[in-house]
C-alpha cells in the first residue's frame, strides 16, 4: 500500500506525448471508417482489392502497434517510480556500539583471565566477524564516556579495549542509561541505524524503565552462572543473574547472550546485527529508482512485432 501511495513521475512533462498517440488513433479510425467499398464489394472479392494495412483489420491493426509503442515509451520516459534507491556510501553492515561496564566486579576471574580481559578478546572476534562495519566504543560506571566514535578501524577499536580498567572512571556506580543515551546520540549525529551491545556482568532492570531507546539493545553477559565455580574479586563479583539480565534484555528489544569459552557467543551476536538495518530508512535525500527502464523489454517486443511482413501503414487513399 505504500508503494501505491510513493507511486510518482519523476518527468511527467512526457506525458503530454499521450496527447498526439490518441490523436493519431482517432484520426486513422474516422478513416477507416470513411472506406467506401466495405459497403458496396462483396465480402469475398474485398480481401483482393484493399491494401496490407485493411486486410489486417482482422488482426491487430498497424496503427494500434505505433500507439501502443508510443504510449509505452512516453511511460517509461516520464519516469515511474515507487521506490528510492539504496545510499551508494552507505555500509553493507549495519553500524554498531560497544558499550563496556567499568565497575571492579568486571576485575573477577571467575571468567579467565578476567571479566574485562574476556570482554575485550570478543570484541577482538566480534569485529573480525564484522570487517568493514562502523563500530564506536563506549565506557561506562556511574557515568558514560565516548572512548573511540564511529570508525572503520577495528585495530583502533581493539587496541582502546585492551587499555580500558575500572579506574579510569571518574565516577563510580552503574548507569547503563547514560551509556545508552550517549549510543543514541552517537548514532543520531552520525546520521546512522545499527544497534547496541552491552558488555557487562550486572543489570538493574529498573534502571532501564522508561527508557525511549529506538535502536535495539543486545547485552553479552559477562560472568560465570550461579551454578558455576567462580572466584570472587570481593564482594562485588556477582554471579550472572539470568532473571535481571533477561529482563532486561526484553525491556531493551535484545537479547541476553552468554559469554562463552569459544566464539559462539559472538557468531551468534553478529547474526543478529546481520539482520539490522545498515542505514538510517527516513532520508528524503534518497534518490528514487527509475522503473522506467523496467519497459524496455516490452517496447523491444512491440519493435519486434512491426518486423513481421506486410505491417505497413499507408496513408495515401
Amino acid at each position: 500500500m505504500t508503494e501505491l501511495t510513493d507511486f510518482h513521475f519523476l518527468r511527467p512533462l512526457w506525458l503530454l506525448a499521450l496527447i498526439p498517440a490518441a490523436l493519431l488513433v482517432w484520426l486513422w479510425r474516422r478513416r477507416q471508417a470513411d472506406v467506401a467499398w466495405r459497403q458496396i464489394i462483396a465480402p469475398h472479392l474485398l480481401g483482393h482489392l484493399l491494401t496490407d494495412e485493411e486486410q489486417s483489420s482482422s488482426r491487430i491493426p498497424p496503427m494500434y502497434l505505433i500507439a501502443a509503442f508510443w504510449c509505452v515509451t512516453a511511460f517509461a520516459l516520464a519516469g515511474p517510480a515507487w521506490q528510492r534507491e539504496p545510499t551508494p556510501f552507505a555500509d553493507d553492515q549495519a553500524a554498531l556500539v560497544i558499550a563496556i561496564y567499568l565497575g571492579p566486579s568486571m576485575l573477577a576471574t571467575d571468567v579467565q583471565p578476567t571479566r574485562l580481559a574476556r570482554s575485550a578478546h570478543k570484541i577482538k572476534d566480534l569485529l573480525s566477524l564484522r570487517k568493514g562495519a562502523r563500530v564506536a566504543l563506549i565506557a561506562y560506571a556511574g557515568s558514560a564516556h565516548r572512548v573511540v566514535p564511529f570508525t572503520t578501524d577495528s585495530d583502533l577499536i581493539e587496541t582502546f579495549a585492551a587499555e580500558l580498567a575500572p579506574d579510569l572512571m571518574p565516577l563510580e556506580g552503574n548507569n547503563p542509561r547514560a551509556a545508552l543515551q550517549m549510543a543514541q546520540d552517537l548514532f543520531a549525529r552520525a546520521e546512522l541505524a545499527g544497534s547496541v551491545v552491552l558488555m557487562t556482568d550486572n543489570l538493574d532492570p529498573a534502571a532501564l524503565t522508561e527508557l525511549d531507546s529506538p535502536m535495539p539493545v543486545d547485552i553479552l553477559g559477562i560472568a560465570a552462572p550461579p551454578n558455576a565455580e567462580r572466584a570472587s574479586a570481593g564482594s562485588a563479583a556477582p554471579a550472572l543473574d539470568l532473571d535481571a539480565m533477561n529482563t532486561a534484555a526484553n525491556i531493551l528489544n535484545g537479547q541476553l547472550i552468554e559469554v562463552t569459552v569459544d566464539d559462539a557467543d559472538v557468531v551468534r551476536l553478529a547474526r543478529r546485527l546481520d539482520l539490522r538495518p545498515t542505514a538510517v530508512t527516513d532520508d528524503d535525500n534518497q534518490q528514487w529508482r527509475d522503473a522506467g527502464y523496467y519497459l524496455l523489454l516490452p517496447i523491444a517486443l512491440i519493435v519486434l512485432l512491426w518486423l513481421r511482413r506486410g505491417w505497413v501503414v499507408r496513408w495515401s487513399s
